[in-house]
């Protein structure tokens, strides 16, 4: 509880306010359904009132077994030389999965990998073999029973969970994934129907997927999205895409009609600009420089005020 407090007055002796948590991180057992699940189920929901008990009303959380997102590269060198993420199923598929995190790190040029925790991932065979028995329907059904524990707290203290799709929205080293479509995303919100169980739509991740549309998922949720990652990505090919600049004209995303959907469906949670360019030569965690996502989030707030507007 202290920390939080102390995190807590950080942010407002700053003039800010925390408007929720990204992540408070699934442990694996929970993931699995191992008999140990119990404890940190229960470890779980202390944390959750905790952060009730601080007035936080929002948690940002992903259900991805052992990787929480993956790239082939970390910094691509684009036309107008700044770098991306980027994604190529080809060049995955030759990387071994029990070295996959010193690839990554190798590509992030010393920086802290977001979701990549090292104490996890020197133990990744270990995870692997955890999941080797677990199919998607078992990763669901470990994922709903999850959620109806923790359902009770979130109702005492109005915290809404948003799940985080998975990303990229396939299996990845064989391992199962759910979160990947409107239909299971629709499907996760109808077997635990309740308005704190909810959704972070994230356009990269559902998007990395062509065959996903993104416009009709946000109509397929309304009321159910306290969270939005808005950001583009160039596809290339099938299972081949780059990251890109926010602005439409750039990617493969109508972000103006994203936004559009978002407000017809009466959407009142908080959007964040999500992974952007490196650009004027800064170095920073990959993805997350502050220049391009300061540029997308001024972009996003012009589109939602020109779309404001415009309904009036």
């Amino acid at each position: 509880m202290e920390d939080i407090e102390r995190m807590k007055k950080e942010v407002e002796d700053a003039g800010l306010k925390i408007m929720g948590i990204e992540s408070v991180n699934i442990h694996d057992a929970i993931k699995v359904g191992t008999p140990d699940r119990e404890e940190y189920i229960d470890n779980y929901i202390t944390t959750l009132e905790r952060l009730g008990e601080a007035g936080i009303d929002m948690v940002c959380y992903n259900f991805m077994p052992v990787f929480d997102w993956t790239r082939s590269d970390l910094a691509k060198q684009r036309e107008d030389g700044s770098t991306v993420l980027s994604y190529d199923q080809e060049v995955i598929d030759q990387i071994d999965p029990d070295h996959v995190f010193e690839s990554m790190q190798e590509k992030s040029n010393g920086a802290i990998l977001p979701g990549w925790e090292p104490e996890r991932m020197e133990r990744i065979k270990e995870l692997f073999a955890m999941y080797q028995d677990v199919d998607e329907e078992k990763l669901f059904d470990n994922l709903i029973y999850f959620l109806k524990r923790i359902m009770p707290t979130c109702e005492k203290y109005g915290i809404r969970m948003a799940i985080h799709p998975d990303d990229p929205s396939w299996s990845v080293f064989g391992l199962p994934r759910i979160m990947t479509s409107k239909e299971n995303l629709v499907r996760l919100i109808q077997t635990v129907d309740s308005p704190y169980n909810g959704v972070t739509f994230c356009t990269g991740s559902l998007g990395s997927n062509p065959e996903n549309d993104l416009i009709e998922t946000i109509h397929a949720l309304k009321g159910r999205i306290p969270f939005a990652h808005l950001r583009n990505i160039r596809h290339l090919a099938p299972g081949k895409f780059d990251e890109a600049a926010h602005l439409s004209a750039d990617g493969s995303f109508d972000m103006y009609a994203i936004m559009k959907a978002l407000y017809e469906t009466g959407f009142d949670g908080v959007i964040r600009p999500d992974h952007g360019r490196a650009i004027w030569g800064e170095k920073a965690m990959p993805g997350y420089g502050l220049y391009d996502r300061a540029l997308g989030a001024a972009y996003l707030n012009g589109l939602w005020e020109a779309i404001k507007k415009g309904e009036q």
